[in-house]
């Protein structure tokens, strides 16, 4: 065991500390052997100090200094001095000043690491996860880490002096439908029953507000099991809030106080308040998508009513299916070579567009190989309702609404990108409000809640629920940035009455409800407060904040896109004991 204890950490010291004796820890970092001195940074997360072995101050250390090696693990005692005129390094927040060691303590070695242990080691993720201890050491990682912890004291803080309160839920719960796929959990002491780890905590932070608490947050741990994408991981961490006697406004306004606090205090930046708010319906029918990057213009544009009036097939047989025509102003891109046009054709077709018409727009107006099939003042409405000018070039998908929505809004993402149209150091925020409260599911043939069975209707649109179920407008709102939804709430329905009507318009009957959500409408009936709330994904906002593309960047221990874990190497098989206390038997 080392006698020498730390004084200092490796990124405490500065000129006032010279002469002063000092005892660092941490790891040999970079070796540097220059005949008479040996130079070694020594690093933890705080930072690197430079350390110098000089043999005139003690001949066994110097002789131990040469055994060492990157990594290892070593406690050194000294003196700071102030280097040599010429040899700081600006750099470095330690660079005025190095430790002359005078006592050296080699605490553990290290085996050869599998990569360098260095920002910017260009090393695959597989390899980085399979030794995430490792990679966990780097001075970028630590950082991403440390920042993911402002973030998260931030929120605490904010939280508290607004008088809500921090409790825990279950992480063995029941099962119930919340539009993923749940993790079970199977139960010894109850055979043949079983847990479901948590998708979010919303009924218990209801049945919190139906208890009286106000106000409720928590940081929580949540698990989905559903196919992983850059942004998507299958536990994550999300803040999860709700309150009483409240509006959507009272809601927003304390999120939009939370981001400007965020950014003022770990960001040093400022944003303005309040965020713009859009409407659903104008964030499809202009973006194609209901989180929409406002960075940029290339807005989407109907042209259905303009178009009837050409020849061309493919447009006509669309509408008369009951499909949509609708394109963007690529603008400045008439330029594009025939490749470069069927490079966006095989982009959306990515999508299910089957198709990608195009006009270039010349001195003598729209030209295209299709042309022939649209009157000449057809082709002036269009280039007018476009608003394309000479050098524009004009994009079209005719399809199902489903599919020319989501084309549109990825080509116009990938036009915004590869014209370099998006300011990226801009964070831009908004609401997207007034969501249906319904969705409805062809394949299934039944109606859906586009966020969840217990968001509240508007109750203007409350006649309208048996009757025209999909004109209902929720009272849910959706926080974004950058084109990301960074989270999603709404008004909760607090009457047993309500609640019973949408989970019969979802196919769930009285008998069903009681069974999956008994405990809730239980609860509704001993006077539920009017309340609602919203959850943040906390990850995915790190990951935005510090402009990363894949959020198992600010993760300590992340899942792969097969959601397996390298290091550990879960999930793996259990012994058939385990199994059979159990009760399961394995195919």
């Amino acid at each position: 065991m080392s006698t020498l204890k730390r004084t200092h950490t490796c990124g405490q010291l500065r000129g006032k500390d010279v002469k002063s004796t000092v005892t660092l820890s941490g790891w040999a970092s970079s070796i540097r052997d220059h005949g008479g001195l040996i130079f070694i940074d020594l690093r933890d997360r705080y930072g690197v100090t430079q350390v110098v072995f000089n043999p005139d101050r003690g001949k066994e250390f110097f002789e131990l200094a040469q055994q060492l090696r990157p990594e290892y693990v070593i406690a050194v005692q000294g003196q700071v001095a102030a280097r040599p005129f010429g040899t700081s390094n600006p750099n470095l927040a330690t660079g005025e000043i190095e430790v002359y060691v005078d006592t050296l303590d080699l605490l553990n070695k290290s085996e050869t690491p599998p990569f360098d242990i260095v920002d910017d080691n260009n090393v695959s993720l597989e390899l980085r996860l399979k030794h995430r201890y490792l990679d966990l050491r780097r001075p970028l990682m630590q950082r991403r880490l440390t920042f993911h912890h402002k973030i998260c004291q931030t929120i605490r803080e904010y939280l508290d002096r607004l008088n809500f309160v921090d409790i825990e839920t279950p992480v063995l719960t029941k099962s119930t439908p919340e539009g993923a796929r749940d993790y079970l959990v199977p139960s010894r002491v109850n055979l043949g029953k079983f847990y479901a780890l948590p998708q979010s905590p919303q009924l218990f932070k209801q049945i919190l507000m139906v208890a009286g608490y106000d106000r409720y947050f928590q940081i929580v741990r949540c698990f989905r099991d559903e196919d992983l994408r850059a942004q998507r991981q299958p536990e994550f961490t999300q803040m999860d809030m709700e309150m009483s006697f409240v509006d959507e406004n009272d809601i927003i306004q304390v999120i939009e106080g939370l981001m400007a606090t965020i950014f003022e205090r770990v960001l040093e930046k400022k944003v303005t308040v309040p965020f713009p708010r859009i409407s659903y319906d104008e964030a499809m029918t202009s973006y194609g998508c209901d989180a929409p990057d406002l960075r940029f213009g290339l807005k989407i544009k109907n042209v259905s009513d303009i178009i009837q009036k050409s020849e061309f097939k493919v447009f006509l047989e669309t509408l008369k299916s009951g499909g949509l025509v609708r394109g963007i102003n690529a603008v400045g891109c008439g330029h594009y070579s025939r490749k470069d046009i069927d490079d966006l054709t095989a982009f959306v077709a990515q999508f299910g567009a089957k198709g990608l018409a195009w006009f270039k727009v010349e001195d003598s107006g729209l030209t295209s190989s299709i042309a022939k099939f649209f009157p000449a003042e057809t082709l002036q409405k269009l280039q007018a309702y476009m608003e394309a000018k000479k050098g524009d070039l004009l994009l079209f998908v005719a399809d199902k609404p489903k599919v020319v929505n989501q084309s549109l809004a990825q080509l116009r993402l990938h036009l915004g990108h590869k014209n370099k149209l998006i300011d990226t150091t801009v964070f831009n925020f908004s609401w997207v409000v007034d969501f249906p409260l319904f969705d409805y599911n062809e394949d299934m043939k039944r109606y859906e809640a586009l966020h969840h069975p217990f968001t509240s209707p508007h109750p203007k649109d409350l006649p309208l629920m048996e009757e025209k179920p999909l004109d209902v407008k929720a009272r849910a709102y959706d926080l974004v940035l950058n084109g990301v939804e960074l989270g999603g709430g709404s008004i909760r329905i607090h009457t047993p009455e309500i609640q019973k009507r949408v989970f019969r318009l979802l196919g769930i009957d009285d008998e069903s409800a009681h069974k999956k959500f008994g405990f809730l409408l239980d609860a509704l009936k001993y006077g539920a407060p009017p309340h609602g709330g919203i959850a943040l994904g906390v990850d995915r906002m790190v990951t935005l904040l510090l402009q990363l593309d894949d959020i198992r960047e600010v993760i300590a221990f992340p899942k792969t896109q097969k959601a397996t874990c390298l290091m550990t190497e879960a999930p793996s098989e259990v012994d058939p004991q385990q199994l059979k206390e159990l009760g399961i038997r394995t195919l």
